[in-house]
């Protein structure tokens, strides 16, 4: 067999570097073994809307957990959605970092109070919170709603509720943006902002 110069360091070269490989205990045939599956091969995946700003970036979220009935599935892995329109699969440091967040063991999951005296914050139920909210919206509203203002020897009907402001989710739809402030201006509450600008 004719070999040029080249072609000796190649084969010579190539020869070295397996016998090393093997006099260092690698084989092949235990690495194969070793290959691991794909991390997302079991996984659900679900597509949603990162919760940070009023952009609303597509995150595919996936969750591992065989949907069993008393089996809690845990999110293992959150990505840009590439599909989205938004972001085409990009996250900024916020959004790529939306795990951590869904993870962290200071997370708050559930309502909480703390009343009037106390230093300790308690657990309430969804039912509950949502009713003391109504119940001091309703009162506040009784005490501080402005039906009329006099101007110009005239009686203009107003329905203003200055005393109570409305923070609206910037990462929701059009559709419930739309009717979160149809809901707050048919209150008569007239300071309204959005999460965005926070």
């Amino acid at each position: 067999m004719d070999m040029d110069r080249r072609q000796f360091f190649r084969v010579s070269g190539s020869g070295l570097a397996a016998s090393s490989l093997v006099a260092l205990g690698f084989s092949p045939t235990a690495a194969l073994a070793e290959t691991r599956a794909f991390k997302l091969a079991r996984t659900t995946e679900t597509r949603s809307i990162c919760p940070y700003c009023s952009v609303s970036c597509g995150v595919v979220i996936y969750t591992l957990g065989d949907k069993a009935k008393n089996v809690k599935s845990s999110i293992i892995h959150i990505e840009g959605d590439p599909d989205n329109p938004v972001n085409r699969g990009t996250l900024c440091p916020k959004g790529a970092g939306v795990m951590d967040m869904i993870q962290s063991p200071d997370r708050v999951k559930f309502p909480q109070v703390r009343e009037a005296g106390s230093k300790e914050w308690k657990r309430i139920s969804w039912d509950e919170a949502l009713t003391r909210v109504a119940k001091h919206m309703k009162a506040d509203r009784d005490a501080n709603l402005i039906q009329t203002v006099e101007k110009d020897g005239k009686s203009i009907t107003v329905n203003r509720w200055n005393t109570t402001g409305f923070l609206i989710s910037s990462a929701s739809s059009n559709e419930s943006g739309y009717l979160s402030v149809k809901i707050a201006r048919g209150l008569g509450l007239v300071t309204l902002d959005t999460q965005a600008r926070i």
